[in-house]
């Protein structure tokens, strides 16, 4: 069996550790960015408890006990795909760093930040290429290739958070007009992953090599299909609120 790219750190160096210490420092750049930013420019506590608790599950998520555990477990590998993707991501983006993260990059980050939430204003973009990245890294080939080649798989886990961080934000912080697209991409992307996760879980033969059996597969299918549905659904009804209530404001009397 070659060497699995999880749990980095408890391996005994070379490309792995590399891999995982790279990962880490990434995590505490951004980390550190934003306690800079919140002298500068304050962030209210919910938000900050937001932000400090998803950098929290986002540690535990790549280099905790759960990125060894993902070594022969599929239901494992696919519980941290879904905090990346539909828990540590919304509560980023519920906490709204970035006047924090521009306080701290100044003008230059304004390079970074200006381009991506241009393109956020577009839902459905978002949920598209969010969707193509779910799909890519979920096809047996390029499964195996992260799960084999630690540097593929700190690629992987990058494009998970990034597309996932640009999907939340075009959905979540809509404004009033773009509130059909927003809960159109929402629920798009629920029928897409669920339909995957009934793939997985319906499937006969392991999809991601023999070492990960057929049960374990099937449970992580329903991970995907069933807990992995509810903060779609729960951020819809989110979204067709708020469209009422600015409806509601817009009407006379």
């Amino acid at each position: 069996m070659p060497a699995l790219a999880h749990s980095p750190l408890a391996g005994g160096g070379g490309q792995e550790q590399l891999a995982a210490l790279t990962s880490a420092a990434l995590l505490a750049l951004l980390w550190l960015l934003y306690l800079a930013g919140s002298r500068r420019r304050p962030a209210r506590r919910g938000a900050a408890l937001l932000f400090h608790g998803a950098m929290l599950l986002c540690w535990f998520a790549v280099l905790g006990p759960l990125d060894q555990w993902a070594q022969t477990s599929a239901s494992a590998h696919m519980t941290q795909h879904m905090l990346f993707m539909v828990v540590i991501a919304p509560l980023w983006v519920l906490s709204t760093p970035l006047p924090q993260l521009a306080a701290a990059t100044g003008r230059g980050g304004a390079f970074i930040w200006e381009p991506l939430l241009r393109f956020t204003r577009h839902p459905l973009l978002a949920a598209w290429l969010h969707g193509l990245v779910i799909w890519f890294w979920h096809t047996p080939r390029f499964y195996m290739l992260a799960l084999e080649h630690p540097w593929w798989h700190v690629v992987e886990h990058a494009l998970f958070l990034a597309t996932a961080g640009l999907f939340w934000w075009s959905v979540l912080r809509q404004g009033h007009g773009r509130t059909h697209w927003a809960l159109f991409a929402l629920l798009s992307t629920l029928m897409h992953t669920g339909f995957l996760g009934a793939v997985l879980t319906f499937a006969r033969a392991p999809l991601y090599g023999s070492a990960q059996g057929l049960p374990d597969q099937q449970l992580a299918g329903l991970i995907m299909w069933v807990p992995g549905a509810i903060p779609y659904l729960l951020a819809a009804a989110w979204v067709c609120y708020r469209g009422y209530r600015q409806l509601r404001r817009q009407l006379p009397g």
